[in-house]
């Protein structure tokens, strides 16, 4: 190709690399330097080598506007700051790539890219079909791109419609048609199968050329084997439409685990007392707090129940995972649990038995639970523990854990037992029981010592509390705004005066 089509020019600065900005910026500077070498390029309209080099600057063009559009759209999309699995999508892309070979959805052969070695002409022919003398020039390129044999010959018009599929004969006729009786450009694309059996889809684009009547004397055209440049195409949209789906299903998926989940926990907010209206009532207050990376919610659960011979059933519990699969395990394990307390089993048997129920379970999980069967009558707060945090008490302006019996996870192993232990509550005394995920830390601090000791030390604030709600209040103030990887439960339980 003659170097005046590339002939030197003065590069102004340039841009910052690694922001879309920059590459916009230089991709329209580009565009402004190949339009002007275009406006340069052809002195004779006549000249077949000025026809094939407006044509190159045509096609340049073409691509930097495609290319600048593509960069607009990915600046909006940063800009909307969309959550995307990026592996997932490249994983689906790669799938809808290998559906997708060229012309699969057509029935045609399956298609092998050729090699790339990152040159213009090896992707880009020309053609001349002399309509006086009946003479045909291709040039070395197009017979590469055709798969055809120079000693083969170029073929005529009317012997190219026998390589192009039966789908496009009729656009590629028009086209040819229009230009030769018409006089107008050609712009378009169709499908070949090659000698070797490959199958490509080719950009056409070619004009008329008039003699000293006016009447079409020959045409000229140029033809760009634009196969991988549509399967990008296409696997950047099956991309994008697969990430949709994948949002759509997302947030379906949050919006029923949301909608099970109020369905399963308590139904009263603010302060609830418990037995009703009779001495030494528990006054109970808990809360929900959402993971701060995470949009869907998980198994946590906190519950509070009044038993039919005056005790108080509590409990806070975790399973593990995420979306409906967990928040249905959990309402499956809660409602075990209610029943199995109001038929009047023990905390310890209660958690042997979940822990059955959970490894015969459908979906695999593990969960960790603190059951509490509180007696007004005596004070006195019976619980067990599947790998759980111990409840915290507050008495007199101090807090502490309680001792925890023996018990593992639940789902962990079969056929083991759980401890039960007892303990004597006074009047003013202050329970919290919580999920590990709102005290464990990052980083320096995963198992949440840091953050057990943080709520340890809020005793003085919650001796100054009015109610359980407000020591709640108190705690979601303390925690809420901290980054969690995981979602949480809190419950406060405080002893009513028997008097």
């Amino acid at each position: 190709m003659p170097s005046h089509l590339f002939a030197d020019r003065a590069a102004g600065q340039p841009p910052e690399r690694g922001t879309v900005d920059a590459l916009i910026s230089q991709t329209r500077r580009l565009r402004g330097d190949v339009d002007a070498v275009r406006r340069d390029a052809v002195a004779d309209e006549d000249d077949p080598q000025g026809r094939w080099q407006r044509a190159l600057c045509d096609l340049a063009v073409h691509q930097l506007d495609d290319l600048g559009a593509q960069l607009g759209q990915l600046k909006e999309g940063l800009r909307e700051d969309r959550a995307l699995d990026v592996r997932s999508a490249d994983a689906d892309a790669r799938s809808a790539e290998e559906r997708t070979e060229e012309g699969e959805s057509a029935g045609e052969a399956p298609s092998d890219a050729p090699p790339r070695t990152g040159a213009l002409l090896s992707r880009v022919g020309s053609a001349q079909w002399n309509l006086l003398t009946d003479e045909v020039t291709w040039s070395d390129e197009l017979f590469q791109i055709f798969g055809r044999s120079p000693e083969s010959g170029p073929m005529s018009l009317d012997e190219l419609p026998s390589m192009v599929f039966a789908e496009d004969q009729a656009a590629l006729t028009t086209m040819v048609t229009g230009c030769l009786i018409d006089g107008k450009p050609i712009d378009g694309e169709f499908r070949i199968v090659r000698t070797d059996g490959r199958v490509r889809t080719l950009h056409m684009m070619g004009e008329p050329v008039l003699d000293a009547d006016g009447c079409t004397a020959s045409m000229w055209a140029v033809l760009r084997d634009v196969s991988e440049l549509r399967r990008s195409e296409r696997v950047v949209r099956e991309s994008r439409e697969s990430l949709r789906r994948r949002q759509d299903i997302e947030q379906t998926e949050h919006r029923v685990a949301v909608e099970l989940q109020e369905a399963v926990l308590p139904p009263w907010r603010g302060s609830l007392r418990l037995p009703d209206g009779g001495p030494a009532a528990l006054d109970l207050a808990g809360q929900y707090l959402p993971s701060g990376s995470s949009a869907l919610i998980g198994g946590d659960w906190y519950d509070a129940l009044e038993l039919p011979d005056g005790d108080t059933l509590l409990s806070v519990g975790d399973l593990t995972g995420h979306g409906v699969s967990a928040t249905s395990s959990m309402a499956m394990l809660l409602g075990a649990l209610r029943g199995m307390a109001v038929a009047g089993i023990r905390p310890g048997p209660l958690m042997g038995h979940l822990n059955q129920l959970l490894e015969t379970s459908a979906h695999t999980a593990l969960g960790s639970a603190v059951c509490c069967r509180y007696s007004p009558a005596t004070g006195t707060l019976t619980w067990a523990q599947a790998g759980h945090p111990a409840p915290l008490l507050f008495r007199g302006g101090a807090g502490r854990a309680l001792t925890r019996p023996d018990g593992v996870l639940l789902g962990a192993t079969s056929q083991t037992a759980y401890e039960q232990t007892e303990v004597r509550l006074l009047p003013g005394d202050l329970l919290v029981l919580h999920t590990d995920g709102l005290t464990r830390g990052t980083g320096t601090d995963p198992f949440g010592t840091e953050g057990t000791e943080r709520l340890l030390g809020m005793a003085p604030r919650f001796a100054r509390a009015r109610d359980a709600q407000e020591c709640v209040r108190v705690v979601v103030e303390e925690f809420g705004a901290c980054p969690r990887e995981d979602d949480a439960c809190v419950m406060v339980a405080r002893i009513g005066d028997p008097s």
